[in-house]
């Protein structure tokens, strides 16, 4: 099925995919607030995808390389070391936490809203055969 998409639409999942992740990982931020010398987490994998996007652009079957960097793209989970102003050693910044929550919630709609723009487009497109 991918085949037939192109690599936009195994992009898309992938990323999905991440932002799924890094929603949990903050949420699970929020929900240790409270937790004696609990440190804070956060996902990357924006960097490393863009690295790998840009390796397989100048392979010779630059389709399949672009298909094999997406697949083999993965996340990188980071514990935050900041030092905390707080006594019990917990260093999750409930500010910075709901920033990400709702910077994570807008990126995972927009996709979600690509995707579905991409299948009505190919589904209008199906109406006129």
């Amino acid at each position: 099925m991918s085949q037939m998409y192109g690599n936009g639409l195994f992009l898309t999942e992938k990323t999905l995919d991440y932002l799924w992740i890094r929603q949990s990982v903050t949420m699970n931020n929020i929900a240790n607030v409270d937790t004696p010398a609990f440190k804070s987490r956060y996902v990357t994998f924006e960097d490393e995808l863009a690295r790998r996007l840009e390796g397989a652009s100048s392979a010779n079957n630059e389709k399949q390389a672009v298909t094999d960097a997406i697949g083999r793209t993965g996340l990188n989970l980071h514990v935050t070391r900041t030092e905390s102003s707080r006594l019990d050693g917990n260093n999750v910044d409930m500010d910075q936490e709901q920033v990400e929550l709702v910077r994570t919630a807008y990126e995972y709609q927009a996709m979600v809203n690509s995707v579905s723009n991409d299948i009505s487009r190919l589904r209008a497109a199906a109406k006129t055969f």
